[in-house]
């Protein structure tokens, strides 16, 4: 499934051509974390929490949802789960929460931090199991912690410099 710049999409319905004989979805998530359906916006919450909650990485990288025995691919620009917004935690150990496109709230894993192609910035979420990109407002709110240490750049957490790879 591609989406044309004028929102029409050119759907195989030949299900010999399907990779591994897995349909698509018709869902696709842009590299902002929004979900359209045939180049329709999908804004029932409901629906896409219960679609965020059945996904997976398959062997090959591809996100699939599987739902009451049914299995779909669906074509993700970047990354399924993206990072809305970033929260510093003060404790007896500082730590940083972040807030994901599908509501949830947990602890960020520092050491799962990289950088990306034209820099954007990566961390593992979900027990480590998915990839999120930081959207640009939780970027910055990071980048205020972020510093420069013998050339390379470290998030400070807890008395600890995690490199940001």
């Amino acid at each position: 499934m591609n989406a044309d710049y004028d929102g029409k999409f050119d759907i195989d319905l030949n299900p010999g051509n399907w990779p591994d004989g897995l349909p698509p979805c018709l869902i696709r998530v842009d590299k902002e974390g929004r979900m359209t359906h045939l180049g329709a916006p999908m804004i029932h919450e409901g629906i896409n929490r219960l679609l965020m909650e059945h996904v997976r990485l398959d062997e090959k990288g591809r996100y699939i949802i599987e739902f009451n025995g049914q299995r779909c691919y669906v074509d993700v620009e970047d990354t399924f789960f993206v990072i809305q917004r970033l929260d510093r935690v003060a404790e007896e150990s500082e730590s940083f929460f972040v807030t994901l496109n599908d509501g949830t709230r947990e602890r960020l894993d520092p050491s799962s931090l990289s950088q990306g192609r034209e820099n954007v910035l990566y961390a593992r979420v979900k027990a480590g199991r998915f990839p999120a990109r930081f959207l640009r407002p939780s970027y910055y709110q990071l980048a205020e912690f972020i510093v420069e240490k013998n050339g390379s750049f470290v998030l400070p957490v807890g008395g600890r410099d995690y490199p940001i790879q």
